[in-house]
């Protein structure tokens, strides 16, 4: 029969192994929860909204609402910095041979050379807050907000020109078959052939102000300030529709088994490919950046005032990290890159920052659209065939 000093003896065996059970599972969770590797402070009143670009070679390339692009090494250290004549809301794109293309408010497209030097710029009659896509012929596309769609050539000479009813500061997106996707304030989304020539067009109750993606069946997502979420056959006729009454900027991603994830005002939004919301997980704040999904399913959505959150592919919060800057305004509303190992980029207002883990998050999914702009480099183009 147990005495009174045995069952004493077992209670605090048992208490010391739950505390060391507890130990153990902390130094694990110690081990995945993710930390900032470095911080570049970009420059005062940065205000950055643009996403970074990733290049092949590792280079980070971050524009600035104050004008500048930087070129930044893995290490977090400026290589060079690049001014345009006014802010940069385009995020950019960077090509084959390494060129970096992106747009400023001073009307002019630019072309940089990996050096950060001016290649040549491209003059529109207005704002460029389009964020370019490039061709697999290495031809550029991009909107401005004297409602023209341009394309150029790799050397900057005009290829065309397409004119809409409105401004264009959706972020155009390329389907295998070279049709070019985009919306404008006019409420139309459009589908451009390679020559410029108009495919369809499909209109809505609102202006389009955010980029589409591109599914792996080549069924196109976009949202509309009439509240909706559209999913169009690439011949232009309605999949379906559903109704969120969300007006952001965000952008929808898409997982390797079809499921798109958004933000919609307030609220991170999960969404089936037959049209179903799965979920949403309201946040204090107007939520206008656009989520990446890594190729464990984790999804990654940013949120003004400094957290990014990682959800499970069910709405479970996996962890978050606060980027613990003290700013001077809703700052995280850049859209991150996932890197080749793991390694999250982010913007968050005068900042940029660089976040992983001890074990090493996963790296980008092979969905066909896993990011805002597809991929890493930004090219805005469906090209799963490719290694990331």
């Amino acid at each position: 029969m147990p005495t009174p000093k045995s069952k004493a003896i077992r209670l605090m065996v048992w208490l010391t192994g739950l505390l060391w059970l507890g130990a153990q599972f902390s130094c694990c969770l110690a081990q995945f929860a993710p930390t900032n590797i470095w911080k570049l402070k970009l420059m005062l009143y940065a205000h950055a909204t643009s996403s970074p670009g990733l290049a092949s070679d590792g280079t980070i390339y971050q524009a600035t609402w104050t004008g500048k692009m930087l070129a930044v090494t893995p290490e977090g250290k400026v290589k060079w910095i690049f001014k345009a004549g006014r802010d940069v809301k385009s995020s950019p794109a960077i090509g084959d041979d390494g060129t970096i293309y992106f747009g400023s408010r001073d009307w002019k497209f630019y072309a940089v050379s990996p050096q950060g030097k001016l290649k040549w710029t491209f003059q529109t009659g207005a704002w460029v807050d389009s964020s370019p896509a490039l061709g697999a012929d290495g031809t550029i596309y991009f909107g401005s907000w004297d409602t023209n769609f341009y394309a150029l050539h790799p050397d900057g000479s005009l290829k065309w020109t397409f004119p809409t009813g409105g401004i264009i500061d959706s972020s155009p997106a390329i389907g295998t078959d070279g049709t070019i996707y985009f919306g404008s304030h006019d409420k139309k989304f459009y589908a451009l052939k390679p020559d410029g020539s108009l495919r369809w067009s499909f209109p809505t109750g609102g202006q389009i102000i955010s980029s589409p993606a591109i599914a792996g069946n080549a069924t196109i997502y976009f949202t509309s300030t009439d509240g909706n979420i559209y999913a169009l056959r690439p011949d232009g006729t309605e999949r379906w529709h559903l109704h969120t009454g969300g007006a952001t900027e965000s952008s929808p991603v898409l997982d390797t088994n079809g499921n798109l994830y958004l933000s919609v005002n307030q609220a991170d939004v999960s969404v089936s490919s037959d049209g179903k919301k799965r979920w949403d997980l309201v946040s204090p704040c107007l939520i206008d950046a656009s989520p990446a999904v890594s190729a464990n399913g984790d999804i990654y959505f940013p949120l003004p005032w400094r957290d990014l959150i990682a959800f499970a592919p069910d709405g479970r919060e996996r962890w978050r990290i606060n980027t613990d800057n003290v700013v001077y305004d809703d700052n995280l509303i850049a859209s991150p890159v996932i890197g080749s190992d793991g390694t999250i980029y982010v913007a968050v207002s005068d900042w940029l920052e660089a976040i992983n883990s001890t074990n090493r998050l996963a790296p980008l999914a092979k969905s066909s659209w896993p990011m805002f702009r597809a991929n890493p480099r930004h090219t805005g183009r469906v090209e799963m065939e490719k290694t990331r």
